[in-house]
């Protein structure tokens, strides 16, 4: 009996290893959450450390976001279908693209180090690969999948894949293969991947899906070498991580020693205590995110009304309204750089402000904005109507720091804010030093005023 069982325990021994590493294998093809604190990344304007006066950098992130302004209002009516060539059926609707920041991470084993444009407005998560067929110059070595021990194809029958708007399974890669577009007009395509993500320096996640893109088109992308969608689909960062709640906190756009801050996770909700020292209820204004099925990763926000000064503006409610053909409505997006109101409502807006302000209307158009005034030789403690959006269940009442700028080369005080046409866009001028909590759960957002810096 001795004898039996002596000669049983190396087989029980060996069949128990076996289970622990087929265990440990299926755990490895899986996605690993971020450690129980969160994640906090540093986020850097793309015109940080540059020469620029405060005008100068949103005259630069209007014209950044020109072309993507007109595009996204289309794109709530018709999803459109564009890129190289049309020849493998590749099609998919346009997204935001051309962000504001970057943050920087690392791909694969060993990690190389890039640095990405942060876009709430996108999910795909992607970066230039070798080798390149069409990509542009970015500022770091092109990720090379052959050097790293944990890259793998995405096959076409994933649910990665399905989640593409559409997809294409190319028979010579045996893959999953993609074309994403933005809506300034760039472009990547290439290959949905699997690779290890290190956020921070040293938190590791696996398992994340990824574009390797080896067509990269458009000039949209050039400060960075690649793009961190943040949005609501299956693709999207947030989603991977199996997050319901991050946050973002942006210092001011002339601010040059302090870095803006992005939260995912456990942190996300802990950063709420560092916000701020009055009560709850007088700090944090929280509004309902509305979903569009026409544009399914945008962010919106229920604005009900402007108030100008002490006038409430008056329109029809229908004016900030998303309606149900997927146009009108208002996003909340970190990667446009000033407010856009629909024509009808800024014409309303420009008037109310300009009837309240005491200085001469300047009509030079030197600024790029559409609303600027004359300021006098000596212009000290220069009141300005005070600014409230009205969204479901929160009044925000903006510092006059986030919607007025001087330009003292021209002598010109402007309202940081533009018209468009098709969608309303709460642009990230507006949401300085706010840390903006974005709660998927519950579908809701929350505005709480913060030293962004200090946090």
């Amino acid at each position: 009996m001795t004898s039996s069982s002596s000669l049983l325990l190396p087989f029980f021994l060996i069949i128990f290893s076996c289970f622990i590493a087929l265990s440990s294998s299926r755990k490895s093809l899986t996605n690993h959450p971020p450690p129980r604190s969160g994640l906090r990344l540093s986020l850097q304007h793309v015109d940080s450390g540059k020469n620029l006066t405060k005008i100068q950098k949103i005259q630069r992130g209007i014209n950044r976001g020109f072309h993507r302004l007109n595009r996204l209002g289309a794109a709530a009516v018709l999803a459109e279908s564009s890129g190289p060539d049309d020849t493998n059926n590749i099609k998919a609707p346009t997204h935001g693209g051309s962000g504001e920041f970057l943050m920087d991470l690392a791909i694969g084993n060993p990690p190389v180090k890039y640095s990405a444009v942060l876009d709430t407005g996108s999910d795909l998560i992607w970066t230039q690969c070798k080798p390149c067929t069409d990509c542009y110059d970015q500022p770091t070595p092109i990720f090379d999948p052959k050097k790293s021990s944990s890259y793998s194809k995405i096959g076409c029958s994933s649910g990665l894949c399905e989640a593409l708007p559409r997809s294409s399974c190319n028979q010579e890669r045996g893959a999953c293969e993609y074309l994403y577009t933005y809506g300034d007009y760039s472009s990547t395509r290439g290959v949905l991947s699997m690779e290890t993500f290190t956020f921070g320096g040293e938190n590791s996640v696996s398992g994340i899906g990824f574009g390797c893109g080896d067509e990269n088109q458009g000039d949209g992308f050039s400060q960075g070498s690649g793009l961190v969608g943040l949005g609501r689909g299956p693709l999207s960062l947030i989603t991977q991580l199996k997050e319901t709640k991050f946050s973002y906190c942006l210092t001011t756009i002339d601010d040059t020693e302090a870095s803006s801050s992005l939260f995912i996770g456990s942190l996300a909700s802990e950063i709420v205590k560092k916000s701020g020292g009055r009560s709850e209820g007088e700090l944090i204004k929280t509004t309902s995110l509305l979903r569009n099925p026409r544009q399914p990763s945008f962010y919106y926000l229920d604005l009900q009304g402007i108030t100008v000064g002490s006038k409430r503006l008056s329109m029809e409610k229908s004016m900030f309204e998303l309606a149900e053909d997927g146009t009108g409505g208002m996003i909340i997006d970190s990667g446009t750089t000033i407010t856009y109101l629909e024509e009808v409502v800024f014409n309303t807006l420009k008037r109310e402000f300009t009837s309240r302000m005491s200085l001469p209307v300047d009509e030079s158009g030197s600024t790029g904005l559409d609303l600027c005034y004359t300021l006098p030789n000596e212009a000290k403690n220069l009141a300005v109507p005070k600014l409230v959006f009205h969204f479901k269940g929160a009044d925000l009442e903006l510092p006059g720091e986030n919607y007025m700028v001087e330009d003292p080369s021209t002598g010109v005080l402007c309202l940081a804010m533009g018209k468009s046409n098709g969608m309303s866009i709460f642009g990230n001028f507006q949401q300085q030093n706010f840390n903006v909590v974005h709660d998927l759960e519950k579908d809701k957002v929350s505005f709480i005023p913060a030293e962004c810096g200090k946090l």
